[in-house]
């Protein structure tokens, strides 16, 4: 039997959740499910700079490099392998959201065109999906709505949980026959409480990207060494300057022979001490591999394998990976069907919530002034405060107000 005065407590709570996560969680979940479809977006808009015609004889990779070098205003920082004779050649400045691609047309030996990250409609979709297009302090907003998505998920579950008088069947429970309140509710509990696991590796895997939780985890890495390897990247590598410098042409050549998975890129060394790197980029994490050479005798300095990785920057990237559904078909249609039912799951708790709402009032459940939280509950609570900043001190927030709403009425 579950405690009916916790019960009612963990209702209080969940109730609170929802009310300042609810638009948001909506928000995120279409902007969530829209950015999905990245790639079948930008693919058909793109082609007429990544598809080149077959003509004549390419330009080497070499004088391609040099060609680029004063489209971009970094020097290049890589190259992706192309796999197929009619694909331009990609050299990127810059990582991530600030990553910058140029594409040369070999045959031409011409730039086809240059792809940045502001270039598409879907930058706007992550940056509403991220930031609320509100940069730093949006970034902020979303990792407070995620932070407390815990707390509602958490409590959720237990104040669904069925008596052992209804059994399994209170787990499929959705009553079409007793008033849409009722309907919109059980339609809120039951597939929330279904997809509720899901939404937790989903939070796991959105929690790198922000601000205060995102920087502690780093921290976390760094101190634990558990991270990637210095040497994972090629900063703190160089060569030793002597003779002429390998050809890139030589570079592709080792790279395609080395079989490796999924796209193959180099790494170009940037200054006369810099190294070249072969790495290859696939969400077969297993298989991800990284090369390091002396840019003028071609000797390898060091290779890692994924085993090579710590085991929270591993786990942080599975599920960032998995976040994005970027294990193939099955974990796409995977999120883009939690995100269609999240955003229908937070609908159906409004549409409940207005249903029951009487006219002037908030409608917060009550909770009997005899029940205190145990040293247990009191745990949990500080465990996620600490792990979850923002939660922390707006949780801290809440209690105070309460407090002294409660000071005000004994007065």
């Amino acid at each position: 039997m579950k405690n009916r005065k916790l019960n009612q407590w963990l209702w209080k709570w969940h109730f609170i959740a929802g009310l300042i996560s609810l638009p948001f969680v909506i928000l995120l979940a279409i902007t969530g499910g829209l950015y999905l479809f990245k790639d079948q977006y930008e693919a058909p808009k793109q082609a007429y700079i990544k598809i080149v015609k077959v003509e004549g004889k390419a330009l080497s990779f070499e004088k391609q490099w040099q060609l680029v070098k004063p489209e971009l205003h970094k020097p290049p920082y890589t190259m992706t392998v192309p796999t197929e004779v009619n694909q331009a050649t990609a050299f990127s400045s810059g990582m991530f959201s600030h990553k910058n691609s140029v594409y040369v047309n070999p045959y031409k030996a011409e730039v086809s065109g240059k792809i940045g990250p502001k270039d598409s409609d879907m930058h706007t979709v992550r940056k509403l999906h991220g930031e609320l297009l509100l940069g730093k302090f949006g970034t902020k907003i979303v990792e407070l709505v995620a932070s407390w998505m815990f707390v509602l998920i958490i409590t959720g579950i237990y104040v669904f949980w069925p008596s052992k008088k209804e059994g399994v069947k209170g787990f499929f429970r959705i009553r079409f026959k007793q008033g849409k309140r009722t309907l919109f509710r059980d339609l809120h509990t039951a597939l929330g409480f279904w997809i509720s696991v899901l939404l937790l590796m989903i939070l796991v895997g959105g929690m790198p990207w922000t601000d205060v939780f995102g920087s502690n985890f780093k921290w976390l890495q760094e101190a634990t060494n558990t991270g990637v390897p210095k040497t994972w990247s090629a900063r703190v590598l160089n060569s030793e300057v002597k003779g002429e410098a390998i050809s890139l042409d030589k570079m592709v050549v080792l790279a395609k022979s080395m079989d490796l998975k999924g796209e193959v890129s180099i790494g170009l060394p940037s200054n006369p001490k810099g190294v070249y790197s072969i790495y290859n980029t696939t969400f077969d994490l297993g298989a991800q591999k990284r090369f390091h050479f002396d840019q003028y005798s071609g000797k390898q300095l060091i290779n890692h394998n994924w085993e090579d990785v710590g085991v929270l920057m591993r786990g942080r990237m599975w599920f960032m990976a998995f976040h994005q559904g970027q294990f193939g078909f099955w974990n796409w249609l995977l999120m883009l069907a939690v995100a269609v039912l999240l955003a229908f799951v937070a609908i159906a708790a409004l549409v409940s919530y207005l249903k029951r709402k009487e006219a002037g009032k908030w409608g917060t459940p009550k909770v009997p002034e005899s029940f205190i939280a145990h040293y247990g509950i009191i745990a949990i609570l500080i465990v996620l405060a600490v792990v979850f900043p923002l939660f922390g001190a707006s949780a801290l927030v809440i209690a105070l107000v309460e407090f002294f709403r409660g000071k005000r009425k004994i007065v």
